[in-house]
């Protein structure tokens, strides 16, 4: 399934001297009418959760019958679990440590306990039970970052998501047990496009399972997702080890209760999802020991081409539900296939790192209610997130851009008054789990190492 805004991109406006004071006038009656109108959908929303409970239907908002009938006018719900899944996906950047003069760069900058608390996320109800890494051992240069200081964390690791778990509470609100398995896209601008040569494989050939040599993936997406470091202590099992081994160990733990796996990434994150998410069912993952099959689904922000219509059609027969949300504006849900480079940037029409930007995903989101309808916030989330790591909205919001700042950018001083940059507990947070063999062997996928 797709579905994208007909609302243009969040466009950058600068005020002109020239602009005369009734337009000014004009522009605020506008602004403050779209704020009544939505008080009034936001009144509608809550009535409609009243009437509503998720746990009602949780089912069809995972996708069970397509998402038929949700899309278009908006369901209500199905827009607040789109946009919770993508603000998981949002802590995956802001929790990301891509400054190349910190010497833990390219690390995640809270341990797992933390994590949800310092991102002003406790809210959501989870909690991390495993941090996943990458090799940067591949075709995919810009997916990674690397410090200037050479006694580094580690050289070849980078951090690239998590799987996480709802609490109780939350697990009563959903209706289940919800496993997420969050995937991070890159942090550079657009130039990763640039790695992606359009050069399809079979998804066999990296010995994932599949009964067809005519399914085909991004070769980038594949080797990223199954390439591993033996001799790197956090890469020692590749992604793919790492995730159905947590996944596993989950379905185990909580193998009584309604459970979901919910997979969401934004940009190359996506496609990663779209992928683990094929991998977790092909593998029968997910059929429990008393032949429930726990449903898989994929929440794909702003996601490239994964595959070839071959890899879609297995997909579909496999029961994996995708829900693609894109900006019709955005040039990485046509890629691959699409020539691209920094020379071809003033050739495009609008602002391409704001139609690719997460945040304003979700601010689109939040005012979308269907085909040709008024763009009006339905949620009450924040404007002024957009502006977070950006400039896109109007100067008359008064919200400054890239307003999110780390103090003093992450310096800190000693006893001694001098500048630095504080230690950083992530060692005894990122090795492998102890019972990761037995996983491995259980699944046959056990290695001599």
């Amino acid at each position: 399934m797709e579905f994208a805004s007909r609302s243009p991109t969040i466009p950058r406006v600068i005020s002109k001297t020239t602009e005369s004071f009734s337009s000014v006038i004009n522009e605020l009656q506008l602004e403050r009418r779209a704020k009544l109108e939505e008080d009034e959908y936001i009144e509608a929303g809550k009535q409609h959760h009243q009437e509503t409970r998720l746990t009602d239907v949780w089912r069809e908002i995972h996708g069970e019958d397509d998402w038929v009938g949700m899309l278009d006018p908006m369901d209500p719900i199905l827009r607040s679990e789109l946009i919770r899944y993508g603000e998981m996906a949002q802590a995956t950047y802001d929790a990301f440590d891509f400054d190349p003069f910190s010497k833990y760069c390219g690390s995640c900058r809270f341990t797992r306990r933390e994590f949800f608390d310092s991102l002003g996320m406790a809210q959501h109800g989870y909690h991390i039970s495993r941090y996943l890494f990458a090799t940067s051992n591949i075709n995919l240069p810009n997916f990674f970052k690397k410090s200037r200081w050479p006694k580094v964390w580690s050289k070849n690791a980078n951090w690239i998501g998590y799987v996480a778990v709802s609490d109780d509470e939350t697990s009563r609100h959903l209706g289940r047990r919800d496993i997420t398995i969050t995937w991070r896209g890159t942090v550079t601008r657009l130039e990763w496009i640039a790695d992606l040569m359009d050069f399809l494989k079979p998804i066999s050939s990296n010995k994932i399972p599949c009964p067809d040599s005519t399914v085909k993936v991004e070769s980038g997406f594949l080797d990223l997702y199954t390439d591993k470091d033996t001799d790197c202590r956090y890469c020692k099992f590749s992604a793919r080890e790492q995730i159905l081994t947590e996944v596993k160990r989950l379905l185990e733990l909580y193998k009584d209760e309604e459970i979901s796996i919910t997979i969401t990434g934004h940009s190359l994150g996506s496609a990663l999802a779209i992928l683990s998410a094929y991998d977790i069912v092909e593998t029968g993952l997910n059929v429990l020991n008393d032949c429930r099959a726990v449903p898989v689904s994929v929440f794909s922000f702003s996601g490239p081409r994964v595959g070839n219509v071959r890899f879609r059609e297995r997909l579909e027969t496999l029961g994996v539900k995708v829900l693609r949300v894109v900006n019709v504006h955005d040039i990485v849900p046509k890629s691959p296939g699409l020539f691209f480079n920094e020379n071809t940037l003033p050739m495009q029409s609008g602002d391409l790192s704001c139609a690719h930007n997460l945040e304003a995903h979700l601010h689109l989101l939040d005012g979308y209610h269907g085909k040709g309808r008024r763009f009006v916030l339905a949620s009450g989330r924040d404007p002024a997130l957009v502006n977070k790591a950006s400039d896109f909205l109007k100067d008359h919001y008064l919200v400054p851009p890239y307003w999110r700042q780390d103090e003093n950018k992450g310096m800190v001083r000693s006893k001694d008054g001098r500048w630095m940059q504080p230690e950083r507990r992530i060692f005894d947070e990122h090795y492998h789990p102890e019972d990761i063999h037995c996983h491995l062997k259980q699944l046959g996928l056990a290695s001599g190492n």
